[in-house]
């Protein structure tokens, strides 16, 4: 899988409106850091990603989540992702780390700072007939 597009991150306002050049689904993460801390935003609704629910599954980086490379911040970061997408966690759990590997280890921060999922780069690595949560 290519992620040339992925690494070319959305840009966002205060009031958490995504905006986009993906031509690969709809966004539904957006990263950023403060204060060297990673930051993840779900789209839409804006509301922050914690780590704290993925960590009742799995304690990888209590310490928060991370992104570009095959380690346990993207490790608590691929969880988190899929136990919010889909609100199943067997199904986070199954799937969490071909999502580490495939995808958020292969995210970098843009231009902007920011780095985006779509539902196009989660679903990739889930069976067809999941659909994520309302």
């Amino acid at each position: 899988m290519v992620l040339s597009n992925r690494t070319m991150s959305g840009t966002f306002d205060d009031h958490a409106t995504a905006q986009t050049t993906h031509h690969q689904g709809e966004i539904r993460y957006i990263g950023s850091r403060e204060q060297g801390e990673t930051v993840v935003t779900t789209h839409p609704g804006g509301q922050r990603l914690a780590p704290e629910r993925s960590l009742r599954i799995a304690r990888h980086s209590p310490s928060g989540f991370a992104v570009g490379y095959r380690g346990s911040g993207p490790a608590q970061l691929a969880l988190a992702v899929l136990l919010d997408y889909t609100d199943n966690a067997a199904l986070a759990r199954e799937h969490y780390q071909t999502f580490k590997d495939e995808v958020v280890s292969q995210l970098e921060y843009g231009a902007d700072g920011t780095w985006t999922l779509t539902d196009a780069d989660i679903e990739h690595v889930l069976p067809d007939d999941v659909a994520p949560t309302a």
